[in-house]
């Protein structure tokens, strides 16, 4: 099938083939025509999967340019926000409308001057409200609201804010939900908010064929030795390395660093500016391997990944099925490998009771083991200094409405933090390390595991 068989406008038609798609995915053959018939679609579909273009076309073959926001594009993520704006950008190439891209985090005045003129606007949930709440922000000629990885957001603490949100535009809008589960307040959603809906489904997970998927059995203070040892081994395009916590990314990157390994890291607490270039860069494969928490395992769309790495695992069992639906996308083959401690098995053995994955052992090769330093050396917005929150307790600004992605209830999901009893900072070891003079060292020096025989002592620190 091709799009024109879809009724799709010529125009659309043509933007999407300059951007290589002249086949529509099987998400995008069932929910487009729906959408077009305007009905509230509930669409559940992997990773990967062209969601994006099933609701944008539709919406772009509807726009009428000048007569104010007529649709509302709700994401859990700036950085997925920005990527759905720069995707309907180029779907429209040909069709004359205006699309703003809203988040928190940056200055909110140009946000305001762009929505005035504004036929789309994306946004996360946060800033939006803070339009709508502070800013006089109307949404009365709304004609369809999409929430896009909507089971995300309902993760992250959201669900209040999309009620506030939903309760601010019309009651005959059309409703769309995009996301690869429907959960319990979903369908809360689904019954609040919705009329009729159907649902387009499509195959949930990375098909076999495409995806080899691995793992090895290996002890917690050798995790790292053999992440370099594969890194270095194996064929790569793009290389993506999964932690799932945000202090366990800052040490893995840095001791990349340290052994050679260009790369670089990506977690809900760097600045957006950051974020955005790390991105951009990685795409360019500048350089060729990202270490990141669980922010990027949604929704973003990176392209030739040839490799997933899961250095460790979430609790999350559902996280992994996420993780390594970044490669093996549009028909292209990709690799998934886990590295595996005793801590991980438990949620190991769940994601194989729960989802129809195929993971296959190998065998542990000869690799040289290797220091890992667990000294956190970042300085600057977005990293640990002495253990504390980067620039205090909500960064380097205040808790605003718009600025609430930075929170930990909005940023990561709290299996993505370090699990902590006071601002993120490690919970201290059974046994540390005692210091030279006796007394026993912070636990901010620890290893996380990574612990080998006559290791350093770490000397007390003084704050």
């Amino acid at each position: 099938m091709i799009f024109e068989e879809l009724n799709v406008k010529k125009e659309l038609v043509q933007g999407l083939k300059e951007m290589g798609l002249k086949e529509p995915t099987e998400i995008q053959t069932k929910a487009i025509p729906l959408i077009k018939q305007g009905k509230d679609v509930i669409s559940i579909s992997k990773t990967g999967s062209g969601k994006t273009a099933a609701f944008g076309v539709p919406i772009l073959e509807d726009i009428k340019q000048g007569q104010g926001i007529q649709y509302l594009i709700i994401a859990p993520v700036r950085e997925l926000a920005v990527q759905i704006s720069n995707e309907l950008r180029k779907f429209g190439k040909y069709i004359k409308f205006s699309v703003t891209t809203v988040y928190g985090g940056v200055s909110i005045n140009p946000q305001i001057e762009a929505m005035q003129r504004a036929d789309i606007v994306v946004s996360t949930p946060g800033r939006l409200l803070d339009h709508l709440e502070n800013y006089d922000l109307k949404l009365d000629k709304i004609k369809c609201v999409v929430l896009d990885e909507a089971d995300k957001m309902v993760e992250m603490g959201f669900i209040e804010d999309i009620r506030k949100i939903l309760n601010e535009t019309p009651n005959n809008r059309q409703t769309l939900l995009f996301g690869a589960t429907i959960s319990n307040e979903i369908d809360e959603l689904k019954q609040e908010y919705m009329h009729d809906p159907v649902v387009a489904q499509a195959e949930s997970h990375v098909e076999e064929e495409y995806l080899e998927q691995y793992y090895y059995d290996v002890k917690q203070f050798e995790k790292f030795s053999l992440l370099v040892h594969l890194l270095k081994k194996e064929k790569k395009d793009l290389a993506i390395v999964f932690c799932s916590a945000r202090s366990t990314v800052e040490m893995v990157t840095k001791n990349l660093r340290d052994n050679g390994i260009k790369a670089d890291m990506i977690h809900g607490k760097l600045t957006q500016n950051r974020r955005l270039k790390v991105i951009e860069n990685f795409h360019k494969g500048r350089p060729n391997i990202l270490v990141a928490s669980a922010v990027a395992a949604r929704g973003l769309d990176i392209k030739d990944v040839s490799h997933i790495f899961n250095y460790d695992l979430s609790q999350d069992a559902q996280e992994y099925v996420h993780r390594v639906g970044r490669t093996a996308r549009a028909g292209k083959q990709g690799k998934a490998i886990t590295l595996l401690s005793e801590r991980d098995h438990d949620v190991f053995r769940e994601i194989l009771n729960r989802y129809p994955v195929k993971v296959e052992q190998l065998p542990l090769e000869n690799f040289e083991r290797l220091r890992f330093n667990s000294g956190r050396r970042f300085g600057g917005r977005g990293s640990f200094r002495g253990g504390g929150r980067p620039g205090g307790k909500f960064g380097n600004r205040g808790p605003s409405r718009g600025d609430q992605e930075n929170r930990s209830r909005y940023g990561e999901r709290s299996s993505d933090r370090p699990r902590s009893g006071f601002h993120g900072r490690p919970r201290a070891p059974e046994h540390r390390p005692r210091s030279p003079g006796g007394r026993r060292s912070s636990s901010r020096g620890r290893s996380f595991g990574h612990s080998s025989p006559g290791r350093p002592k770490f000397p007390r620190r003084r704050y």
